[in-house]
């Protein structure tokens, strides 16, 4: 097959990379790559023309910035040196090294980078996407939409607000409690509206969260706000003029019925999944979820050793969320590299991932975790436990941290307090993360620290 585009690869001495999706992962691979090999012969497949910072959203929703400020132009983020070819891609053909844009082109390459995001499907529920926007439904899965997220809490007067989550895996599967316990607080601090409230949280799942000692802490924030818990509810559709939501509800010895519960705020969370363009395509393979089928240690695809993928695009099992694409394009780009130079892929991803969960406004868990699924703490200390700091961490250093130094491949700042782990260890303040952990928890004071 003869490329119609192809890139400059062989005309500067270079192996020619191409990376589809300039989100996190993609532009984090991009940075680090250029900056070990600056005469990568590199290009960037990507349509949009902005690149939003899409943890605030949730900050969006609850009225604490505008929506403005969690946008930059993209051009202003893709690396010097790296070619951008505003498409989208639209076939993949790795038997023959290329990809098919939406421009008409076919693109060559020597290696492969997918980090093209996941895909929203909003129209898999019912009447979702007419009624969004509008009768107190809302979603903060979308910056569009989350501005009407922060309308709705404003002018919540009382009744049901209901917060979903639904069954396929889901960018940041905190978020989704982050709005409802900073909406709480909210209709709490309005005189009559909150004992005048009823809040349900309605997830398809089985549990709070997936990590045991983190749905433990959810757990006690949900008993303290009184808010009601209802396990596989799955959203099927929205009625928005008589504001009522079907749910599909799966019993334990898995037989089906039918609820509909009435609303005056509704928070859907869509299902998700992968870009049909990848799901359709060889580069999925066997994976039942349509993800670029990749080792979840080297990053390396399954089957073609010159493709590559991170993010929430791939099949490595673990959250979606920033924290674990900036994680796994270290490793991708550290793998890539020794490819190349025709070394072993000694490079490991652990799955460590982290999700800053708002519990209310001025306190955060920051739930960090990876492939054993058991806590780690960056910041050596119990990360099961609420704290104001975090919140400060979350709502005014992580956006800075994000443009500054995640795009562009800077190391992770926890390396800053390694050499702190001594004295933190001396002072019996460490976390444990082993057997003795609740005994641990059950000592100490509770709280917001």
């Amino acid at each position: 097959m003869s490329p119609s585009f192809d890139m400059d690869g062989d005309a500067r001495g270079q192996p020619r990379v191409l990376i589809v999706g300039a989100g996190t992962a993609g532009l984090t691979v991009a940075h680090l790559l250029l900056r070990q090999r600056p005469h990568l012969a590199l290009t960037i497949l990507e349509p949009s023309p902005d690149h939003w910072y899409q943890p605030g959203f949730t900050l969006v929703g609850a009225g604490l910035i505008p929506l403005e400020q969690t946008r930059r132009d993209q051009a202003d983020l893709i690396p010097t040196g790296c070619r951008w070819l505003r498409a989208a891609a639209v076939g993949f053909d790795p038997e023959h090294n290329c990809v098919h844009t939406s421009d008409g082109d076919v693109i060559a390459y020597e290696i492969l980078v997918l980090t093209p995001g996941l895909q929203c499907f909003w129209e898999r529920i019912q009447g979702l996407p007419q009624a969004l926007g509008q009768q107190g439904v809302c979603s903060n899965y979308g910056g569009r939409f989350a501005a009407y997220t922060w309308e709705t809490i404003q002018h919540f007067s009382g009744g049901t607000a209901i917060f979903t989550v639904p069954e396929t895996p889901i960018k940041c599967g905190g978020a989704p409690q982050k709005v409802m316990y900073l909406a709480d607080d909210h209709f709490k601090a309005k005189s009559g509206v909150g004992v005048n409230s009823r809040v349900i949280f309605c997830t398809a799942g089985t549990s709070l969260f997936a990590i045991p000692a983190y749905a433990r802490s959810l757990h006690r924030v949900i008993q303290r706000r009184g808010i009601e818990v209802r396990l596989r509810h799955n959203l099927r559709e929205v009625r928005a003029a008589e504001q009522v939501a079907i749910f599909e509800v799966t019993a334990s010895d898995g037989s089906t019925s039918t609820e509909a519960i009435p609303f005056a705020m509704l928070h859907v969370v869509p299902p998700m999944g992968a870009p049909a363009v990848v799901a359709s395509s060889p580069l999925a393979g066997d994976d039942p979820g349509g993800w670029v089928e990749v080792d979840p240690f080297s990053t390396q695809h399954r089957r073609y050793a010159n493709v590559f993928a991170a993010g929430d695009g791939s099949s490595l099992p673990t959250s979606r969320t920033a924290g674990a694409a900036r994680g796994a394009a270290f490793v991708l780009a550290a793998n890539l590299l020794a490819y190349l130079a025709g070394q072993p892929l000694n490079s490991r991803y652990d799955g460590y991932t982290v999700c800053p969960l708002i519990t209310g406004y001025g306190s955060v868990l920051l739930a960090e975790f990876d492939y054993s699924l058991q806590p780690v703490s960056t910041f050596l200390v119990d990360p099961t436990r609420e704290r104001w700091s975090f919140w400060l961490l979350k709502t005014k250093l992580l956006p800075w941290i994000y443009w500054n130094r995640v795009l562009k491949g800077a190391p992770h700042e926890g390396r800053y307090l390694q050499p702190l782990a001594p004295l933190v260890q001396a002072l019996g303040l460490a976390y444990r993360p082993a057997a003795d952990l609740e005994q641990w928890q059950a000592q100490a004071p509770g709280g917001c620290s």
